[in-house]
């Protein structure tokens, strides 16, 4: 580094500002946009859905419309991670937004049940990496130290979007109609992309010129991952769980799991590497996460079904009053981030999460269908403030554990099998739940119903508040103990989460940025976020290791240049 420079760039360390730099407000905006891509593709076609298959005439292959993103999407998330540590993570992010723009223009044109159901396939091509790379870009412009305010932010943004979209795609269907539910996706994804391309600018990565793509380990994670998924969607409900379709199924993921493992073990760029799993906490976040995905989403799933069954109300009504949940998640996931950048201390928010998540499972058990809305919305509300003190900080914990040409793998793997679990979780909830039901309603219902059976598959909530007291009665109370135990049965699980936890180290939370570097994506090096070489130990204005905070440095992040 000449003098000048160096000059410069102690000019520049020197100086105290009162907010972040204003690229770095303009990246952190296109990433929260790409996320909410993400965030509202998995909820907005909720309330959509039965005008969409009806007027396909599809209602048979609804769930497909569902599994088919998750499948898509889940498949994809390691794909995305591994590859945008190899490639850089700006032409892949972009490329993601492309196929889920393209997804979107598919389903907003589709005439047939067989096309939405391939937009959907089309937009989880791209949706699995909306989410992983825009918290990998986070990690690439911002030290671990600092990222706890931004990652806190990133997960308020799924707790509004999981009120917001169900309510949008209602609005949006009795209004203009449900293709803008696909259509809205389009200029946001368009703006997006376009926020991106200007100002997400980090060198690329070193590795580029050894590149060896792993194809075989992508096709086998991806036919373990179907298989798995359909067996948790199939299950029980499609198939019996002993039926030869779902035994064929759990025997070739058996299978495709285990020729994963040998093959990852072998090629030299794995998509998901084993010596991942050699990092004690990633080991143990990663099971905490998927532990936490099985609750949440378990969680999560029916209770909007329960509140309309239960309480007599609509489907927005229902959407409204999970808003207590989202709103404690969302102020938790925020107020923790801000304390971890303050304090670089984290480990206690997870140990304190699960306890307040295993909490709010054992209230939400207890509830009863004559309780009075307040105490549903409290329980719910503590739920929920769990989930915002564990969520974002897990990804903080396995980001901080390793450099940064491997975070964009480690994020996306940690990820993958918190997907993989929140899919478990929802469908082995949804069947023991649906078959418990059937049970109770047989059990419950008076002889007079014989005549006229009440079956579980034709109850809607207003034709169950028609029905006369002797028969809706026994259907609200088949509807609560129905689906209310189940929650504390999956108490446990915050359990273990919590001993895994316990054993985390509590790393120092890095203070620089450092990666293999070939070049910068900008003609102006000094000028892109993350280019400025001055915390990485060259600079002595910078090289005191105490934290420093986003505000002395929030124009030039590390890079640390290795030969």
């Amino acid at each position: 580094m000449s003098h000048s420079t160096s000059s410069a760039t102690t000019r520049r360390s020197g100086r105290h500002l009162a907010e972040p730099t204003p690229r770095l407000v303009l990246l952190f905006a296109a990433l929260m946009m790409v996320m909410l891509l993400a965030a509202l593709s998995q909820t907005i076609l909720s309330t959509a859905l039965p005008t969409m298959v009806g007027e396909l005439g599809g209602v048979d292959h609804m769930s497909w419309v569902i599994t088919a993103y998750i499948l898509a999407s889940t498949v994809m998330m390691p794909v995305y991670g591994r590859i945008s540590d190899l490639l850089g993570r700006k032409p892949i992010l972009l490329a993601a937004v492309v196929l889920f723009i393209v997804g979107s223009l598919i389903g907003a044109a589709a005439q047939t049940m067989g096309l939405l159901i391939a937009a959907r396939v089309v937009q989880g091509l791209g949706g699995g990496g909306l989410m992983i790379l825009s918290q990998a870009a986070i990690a690439d412009v911002v030290p671990a130290r600092e990222r706890g305010k931004y990652m806190g932010v990133m997960g308020a943004v799924f707790a509004v979007s999981s009120v917001a979209g169900p309510l949008l795609g209602g609005w949006l269907t009795e209004g203009p109609g449900w293709r803008w539910a696909f259509i809205i996706n389009i200029p946001l994804g368009v703006l997006a992309f376009t926020a991106v391309s200007v100002f997400l600018r980090i060198p690329r990565p070193g590795r580029a010129k050894s590149l060896h793509i792993d194809y075989l380990g992508m096709v086998l994670l991806a036919l373990a991952t179907t298989t798995l998924i359909l067996i948790c969607t199939w299950g029980g409900q499609q198939y019996d769980w002993l039926s030869p379709q779902i035994i064929g199924l759990a025997l070739t993921t058996i299978v495709g799991v285990i020729a994963f493992i040998v093959t990852e073990s072998k090629v030299k760029d794995p998509v998901i590497p084993l010596s991942l799993f050699s990092d004690r906490n990633f080991t143990l976040t990663t099971v905490a996460g998927l532990m936490v995905g099985i609750v949440m989403f378990g969680a999560l799933g029916y209770m909007p079904t329960y509140i309309q069954m239960a309480k007599g109300v609509d489907a927005t009504t229902a959407g409204l009053l999970m808003t207590p949940m989202m709103g404690s998640l969302l102020v938790t996931s925020i107020v923790s981030g801000q304390i971890v950048s303050k304090t670089g201390r984290y480990k206690f928010f997870p140990l304190i999460g699960m306890v307040i998540t295993g909490l709010g499972l054992w209230l939400m058990s207890t509830m009863t269908a004559s309780d009075p809305m307040w105490k549903l919305c409290l329980f719910i509300a503590v739920f929920g403030a769990g989930i915002g003190l564990s969520m974002q900080i897990l990804v903080l914990i396995v980001q901080n554990s390793f450099p940064n040409r491997m975070v964009g793998t480690a994020t996306a793997s940690s990820n993958f099998f918190r997907q993989v679990g929140a899919t478990v979780g929802s469908a082995v909830v949804g069947s023991v739940f649906v078959t418990r039901l059937h049970d109770l309603l047989a059990e419950r219902m008076p002889p007079a119903a014989a005549n006229a059976p009440i079956s579980a598959n034709s109850l809607t909530p207003g034709a169950v508040q028609g029905l006369p007291d002797a028969l809706r009665l026994p259907v609200i109370d088949s509807y609560n103990d129905a689906l209310l135990p189940i929650f504390l049965f999956m108490a446990p699980l915050t359990l273990i989460a919590l001993v895994l936890l316990f054993f985390v180290v509590e790393k120092p939370l890095a203070t620089k940025i450092d990666r293999d570097v070939v070049a910068s994506d900008s003609d102006e090096p000094g000028e892109s976020i993350g280019a400025d070489p001055a915390l990485h130990g060259t600079d002595p204005a910078v090289s005191d290791p105490s934290p420093a905070t986003l505000e002395e440095r929030s124009d030039h992040y590390a890079v640390s240049s290795r030969p």
